[in-house]
């Protein structure tokens, strides 16, 4: 199969300073992403911009802040922004189609599943497929982070080679250069640490909704879905192939780790949880670092009321989220059972399996 390639360009890479669309920069993306295809990559195209290309439409002198007011700039810009793609794309003898989705689709596995056979026929018919938030009828306040966990939960739905984050900013640096002058890019990243979240800030355009912060988050998705990751600038021709490469105007997230099954992909980033355990620190590192199931022992404290096969969270003693993983217990059936050993769960408890939750039916997200 050839290598997939998913490509997130935020709206300040595609509008106005004030809002609108730049059909100049469209047009610019649309050449870059036309050579990707041309050398053999499989192409797909998480796009924001909606909003901000439809508020100038509507009367609206900034970016609107009510919900109703950005679901009417939505509807409008999304309309505007496809048609100019479309044109964009067509001047390169390429054709496009419009996906639009909401976390309700990526937590619902029949859904989703749907999702990723359209973009897979998509795909091998030569077609870019396009996507966005369905930001017209999206009641979550637009929180998919101005598309930047959009394109990390897409990169690993698809099993792309690379996902390439395009920003106004070419990459992450120690302190805002904008601010520090002696300011350090980060050129590569291996493990994405506390201390790196702390050197994230927050938006920096009046267009867009997210951050440098947004955009290490969705690195961590896609790097524990086996994706690497290039956050970064693409200004002038070439820039795009130049980051799919080794020597892009931005910062690398490198992961050794390989894509999850569909499985895990639903349960370490799209399902709903039931509930939360928290664990002392020797199951911690037997989840993390030793590659062992959970089992009652290690679990200190249980809240909500789940039931096996839900997917539930497990937390650290200072409350970090570690992960997820289906339980095969009941909320009540594992309270009676924290801290005990293997022999005394077995004569307390009737569970069909003694681990509370198994490897096989782990997802690290730490």
């Amino acid at each position: 199969m050839q290598q997939r390639i998913v490509v997130k360009i935020g709206s300040s890479s595609l509008t106005s300073e004030n809002g609108g669309l730049n059909v100049d920069k469209i047009r610019f993306f649309a050449d870059e992403l036309a050579s990707l295809l041309a050398s053999g990559y499989q192409t797909l195209l998480v796009t924001s911009g909606a909003v901000a290309a439809g508020f100038t439409s509507l009367g609206y002198k900034t970016r609107p802040k009510a919900l109703h007011e950005k679901q009417a700039a939505a509807a409008v810009g999304q309309a505007l922004l496809m048609q100019s793609y479309h044109e964009a794309f067509a001047a390169n003898g390429i054709g496009v189609a419009q996906i639009l989705l909401t976390r309700y689709d990526f937590s619902n596995r029949k859904r989703v599943n749907n999702a990723q056979m359209t973009i897979d026929e998509l795909l091998q018919r030569g077609v870019i497929p396009i996507i966005n938030e369905n930001d017209t009828v999206s009641v979550d306040e637009l929180k998919f982070g101005d598309n930047d966990t959009l394109s990390a939960l897409v990169a690993n739905l698809v099993k792309a080679g690379r996902l390439l984050i395009i920003t106004d900013m070419d990459g992450l640096y120690t302190d805002d250069p904008r601010k520090n002058a002696s300011a350090q890019r980060i050129d590569r990243v291996d493990l994405i640490s506390d201390e790196l979240m702390r050197m994230a800030g927050g938006s920096g355009s009046a267009v867009g909704t997210g951050g440098m912060r947004s955009k290490i988050e969705a690195a961590r998705i896609a790097m524990r879905g086996g994706v690497p990751v290039f956050v970064g600038r693409v200004v002038e021709p070439g820039d795009l192939s130049l980051a799919l490469g080794s020597s892009g105007k931005g910062t690398y997230f490198d992961t050794a780790l390989s894509n999850l099954s569909m499985k895990k992909q639903w349960v370490g980033f799209h399902s709903p949880t039931a509930g939360t355990i928290i664990v002392d620190r020797g199951a911690e590192a037997a989840l993390l670092s030793g590659g062992k199931s959970l089992l009652p022992a290690g679990v200190k404290e249980v809240a909500g009321d789940f039931h096996p096969g839900d997917v539930i969270e497990v937390a650290s003693l200072s409350g970090e989220t570690l992960g997820r993983g289906v339980v095969n217990y009941a909320a009540w059936q594992l309270q009676a059972a924290a801290g005990l050993s293997t022999d005394e769960v077995r004569k307390r408890v009737e569970v069909a399996r003694i681990e509370v939750i198994h490897r096989d039916e782990w997802v690290t997200i730490k």
